[in-house]
């Protein structure tokens, strides 16, 4: 597996994807190039992924000279909130980190989002360095800048665009990862095939097993695309305003899903897959997307081991879930549609019974 590189140009806010077998044990160099006059960081991880890594991160940043201190999380969606999000505020403190030393997100994307936004508040801005240790965070959330903890009310409510310094992607860490969290990174690698790219979508067809296997060329072909892709549609639209809400795919959906049920029964690649069943069948519904659209995708996910049975709750709880989402304009909820595999659109006019037909069509 060679060393793969892909620079997100944002002017002053540029910075690389490193995409490398291995490359975890190196990390304490490549910061001691990007920062040659500091001596001090704040390594961030969870419960699961810190006996699996944190040393090795460690003892890689102490060979390269810095004295590290560590701040760990409870591991899950659920304990992506303020609460857990101050105590991290509280060891930024305690360490004295001053403003042009790093902090560094060794994990997935809830120990990413929390640390980018720590990092976005604390002394009005430091450095942090992506480390994302989930096929998810390696191909979605680790790239782009956007920040956030979930609130009671919906998702990611709280939060800011906030870009790292570096994303560093040791593809050899998925050895370790769940099945189940395998595949809901492979959800996240199908949506850039539906929204833009349909021979990356023809490729996962022939190659999920390839995935699912840990094969080492199948793995970082598809993780530098996922960057590639997600960094394009970043430098077109850094803060949202237009096509970057493309790569919401399933995720108003999905993201009522996750708060219906307190964020405890699904990752967050599971509920985006089965989010964007709900998107496909309501793209073919409203006479968008060509008839068959749905069946295709549902393949795809079927063979990638992915759940695909929509949770029952009623019109009226989906509609009230959805109307929290952080993406809708004004009381409009916003979903994201398709016309085919690789033609995705942002609708803004869908009304509410065509929700409710929506849901009706899942149930029983």
């Amino acid at each position: 597996m060679k060393k793969q590189l892909y620079q997100v140009n944002l002017v002053e806010r540029s910075y690389d994807i490193h995409i490398e077998a291995a490359c975890l044990d190196a990390i304490g160099a490549k910061l001691r190039q990007l920062f040659q006059t500091q001596t001090r960081c704040l390594l961030v991880s969870n419960e699961t992924i810190a006996p699996l890594y944190a040393k090795r991160v460690q003892e890689s940043l102490e060979q390269a000279g810095w004295h590290v201190d560590q701040h760990l999380f409870p591991d899950g969606e659920k304990y992506k909130t303020l609460e857990h999000w101050s105590a991290l505020m509280d060891t930024l403190m305690q360490s004295k980190i001053s403003r042009s030393e790093p902090i560094i997100a060794l994990g997935g994307g809830v120990v990413g989002d929390m640390t980018g936004f720590a990092a976005s508040c604390y002394r009005r801005g430091i450095p942090f360095i992506q480390v994302p240790t989930t096929l998810l965070a390696q191909v979605d959330s680790s790239v782009g800048g956007k920040t956030a903890v979930n609130h009671p009310h919906g998702k990611n409510m709280v939060g800011a665009f906030y870009q790292p310094k570096l994303v560093w992607i040791d593809p050899l860490v998925l050895q370790t990862l769940e099945v189940k969290e395998l595949r809901a990174g492979i959800a996240e690698l199908i949506k850039y095939g539906l929204i833009r790219d349909v021979a990356f979508f023809e490729w996962l067809y022939v190659h999920i097993e390839g995935m699912l296997s840990l094969d080492a060329d199948t793995l970082a072909y598809a993780i530098y695309h996922s960057c590639r892709h997600k960094a394009e549609v970043v430098m077109a639209d850094e803060t949202e305003q237009g096509m970057r809400a493309l790569l919401n795919l399933g995720h108003t959906f999905g993201h009522a899903i996750e708060s219906m049920t307190h964020y405890e029964s699904y990752l967050h690649g599971e509920a985006v897959a089965l989010g964007t069943i709900m998107a496909a069948r309501l793209s073919e519904q409203l006479g968008f997307a060509v008839i068959g659209l749905e069946k295709k995708i549902l393949s795809l996910y079927v063979q990638a081991g992915l759940n695909t049975v929509i949770p029952q709750f009623s019109a009226e709880q989906w509609i009230d879930a959805m109307g929290h989402d952080k993406k809708n304009v004004g009381s409009r909820i916003r979903y994201i549609l398709m016309r085919d595999i690789g033609d995705a659109f942002i609708a803004e006019d869908v009304d509410n019974a065509s929700i409710v037909a929506l849901v009706d069509s899942f149930s029983g």
